[in-house]
């Protein structure tokens, strides 16, 4: 009887730590580098297209979705970016600016969006500014981490820093449900 509640007592408390982790991770207001209300970088990289955009600028107004990812055409990178396609007129209707980020080359951007039908801009970090400006880590020095960044008129409103591949667009929704 004795070693049973020793057990259960054990078992609440690993629960009571897996819950405190969840919080912490949902409530997160910086990734070590960017916090909540921190402008956006001001960074610039050039699109599946070759132009350049600047993150500052085309994030100044409005909501401004950030999200890295660490290769295109793999498994985890496609499902992320489709789910965000997915939802990209529920995100477009409340005035959603997506770009996708990733160390891949410009031509490597640019098949991933026509093969996956990708209706919003791809950057190439292939310099790593974008992703060091955000505070993004490599994996093996060379993928960014999966991690996402919500900017509302050029400020950060959220951070995922854990970011979700096929329910990207649903954290990015409800989020946004909470804002307004």
């Amino acid at each position: 009887m004795l070693s049973a509640m020793k057990l259960l007592f054990v078992a609440l408390l690993v629960l009571a730590g897996l819950v405190m982790v969840v919080r912490a991770v949902s409530n997160q207001r910086t990734n070590g580098k960017l916090n909540i209300g921190d402008p956006i970088p001001p960074v610039a990289a050039e699109d599946q297209d070759g132009n350049s955009v600047n993150l500052a600028a085309a994030g100044s107004t409005g909501y401004a979705l950030v999200y890295f990812y660490p290769k295109a055409m793999t498994p985890g990178c496609t499902a992320q970016a489709c789910s965000l396609r997915d939802a990209y007129t529920d995100l477009q209707s409340k005035g959603v600016k997506i770009f996708g980020v990733s160390r891949d080359s410009v031509d490597a951007q640019k098949k991933f969006q026509e093969k996956e039908h990708l209706p919003f801009v791809l950057l190439s970090d292939r310099e790593n500014k974008v992703t060091s400006a955000f505070g993004v880590p490599l994996i093996m020095n060379s993928l960014a981490t999966r991690q996402a960044y919500l900017f509302k008129d050029g400020k950060l409103v959220w951070l995922d820093t854990h970011a979700s591949t096929d329910k990207q667009a649903r954290d990015v929704l409800e989020v946004l449900a909470q804002q307004a």
